[in-house]
């Protein structure tokens, strides 16, 4: 199977890749940083074919460089899994943090897979993949700006697994906290995963070609309790209503 990876070095990314590799999957990586495609490709040898290094905020070469690959390569899946969490309090107080929110965690998703999905649609067959929140499902004030813009890229997603329906599949992947060095900064707690866990989770939803999957599959259960509550009940909880902390 031919497989695009954009955001291979996160992670996430990076244990999902290992498990790609090692059942035959040929991989095209895609990411920010070219020393660290070097390390992963160098870790992965022969199942690494292409690699490709930009700023995933310059949507119009990211395009163009999506589209590209996919004329080159036909891809039976696409997996997208790049992303930052930002600085929420930045985010409220200076509008340029806000749309970098939103340039890297939504606008930027969409510049990649707009070819793509034009190209499946073409072809009538393929598997894109993308990674959000559980975020996306229920504003906290602390991290709200990042929910903003994984909820606006899990409702895109909705729509376009509707219109590629039956051909194309979609999948959403609703990721839960991950202890990942994004999240270094955060305190840990009992629903903190790790990496190599949540990949295999994300395979198994991948080769299901399951449409919104939560990962791990307990935070389904949760999501419902949080998103259920009655919002005068929301605010009173402080694991859910308290602000982030100023360093």
């Amino acid at each position: 199977m031919n497989v695009l990876v954009l955001g291979a070095t996160s992670s996430v990314a990076t244990e999902l890749c290992k498990l790609l590799a090692a059942r035959g999957d040929k991989l095209t990586l895609v990411a920010r940083s070219t020393e660290k495609l070097e390390r992963i490709g160098a870790d992965l040898g022969a199942s690494v074919v292409r690699t490709a290094a930009l700023d995933f905020t310059q949507h119009q070469r990211l395009a163009e460089l999506t589209a590209s690959l996919s004329s080159e390569t036909s891809f039976d899946l696409v997996v997208v899994a790049h992303g930052e969490l930002g600085d929420q309090r930045a985010s409220e107080r200076d509008f340029s943090e806000f749309t970098r929110a939103l340039d890297v965690n939504f606008t930027s998703v969409v510049a990649a897979l707009l070819p793509l999905i034009n190209h499946f649609e073409e072809r009538r067959s393929g598997h894109i993949a993308v990674i959000t929140s559980v975020a996306g499902l229920r504003g906290r004030p602390r991290n709200y700006t990042y929910g903003a813009a994984k909820g606006a890229l899990t409702l895109y997603l909705q729509g376009v697994r509707s219109r590629l329906y039956p051909h194309v599949a979609v999948t959403t992947i609703l990721l839960g906290p991950v202890d990942t060095p994004m999240t270094t900064t955060h305190e840990k707690n009992w629903t903190f995963s790790s990496s190599a866990s949540v990949a295999r989770g994300i395979l198994r939803a991948i080769d299901r070609r399951k449409g919104d999957v939560f990962v791990p599959g307990w935070f389904r259960l949760v999501m419902a309790l949080v998103c259920a509550l009655p919002e005068s009940l929301f605010q009173r909880v402080r694991a859910f209503s308290a602000p982030p902390e100023v360093p």
